[in-house]
């Protein structure tokens, strides 16, 4: 199993030791998961931590039936239902794979032993937790202070191919507006 960007993106973070890397090419697991699988139903417990090795994934949550996009991650990216996850309480949302990918994961469990076995390994834990936050809050800034035109330009930039994985109805109900409204924006 090459877990080669796996590597890539946690000693970006911070340079991981060789009997850490070691260990996680013993845990690692591998999957194929096809388009429209569903990675974490609402209302279960999320108990694996995952990386896209290739691929497109998002979160939603459904609200008076409706389902909303919470967030999109591709390849590069890690994945979790941080709540559900971090609390080990059933999740509000669900993870969707919109494209085909490949997975590598490890369970809550095992982050927990790296943790134990590897202390220094802490710190890079704290800074994805921090990245993601930071991301989550800027989100929410966005939400309030950008159009929906610089909110979709934004997404655009992020993920440049997303119209070809994911539905103009998942994109438009992450930005906050209508289909119709997107429609209008893109239009232009």
């Amino acid at each position: 199993m090459d877990l080669i960007n796996l590597f890539n993106t946690l000693n970006a973070i911070q340079i991981l030791p060789a009997d850490l890397q070691l260990k996680f090419q013993s845990i690692v697991i591998e999957e194929a998961v096809p388009k429209k699988a569903l990675l974490l139903k609402a209302g279960m417990v999320s108990h694996r931590i995952y990386f896209i090795k290739a691929g497109f994934v998002r979160a939603f949550y459904y609200k008076d039936g409706n389902p909303y996009t919470s967030w999109f991650m591709g390849s590069g990216e890690i994945i979790i239902s941080v709540y559900s996850f971090f609390s080990r309480k059933p999740s509000f949302e669900n993870i969707e794979v919109l494209e085909d990918c490949v997975l590598q994961s490890i369970s809550w469990d095992q982050l927990q032993q790296l943790y134990l076995a590897f202390p220094a390994f802490n710190i890079t834990g704290r800074l994805i937790t921090e990245l993601y936050y930071i991301r989550s809050e800027e989100r929410a800034i966005d939400l309030q202070t950008l159009t929906a035109s610089q909110r979709y330009a934004k997404l655009l930039a992020q993920y440049p191919n997303i119209s070809q994985v994911a539905s103009l109805g998942q994109i438009a109900t992450y930005l906050g507006v209508k289909q119709e409204t997107l429609s209008r924006i893109r239009a232009k």
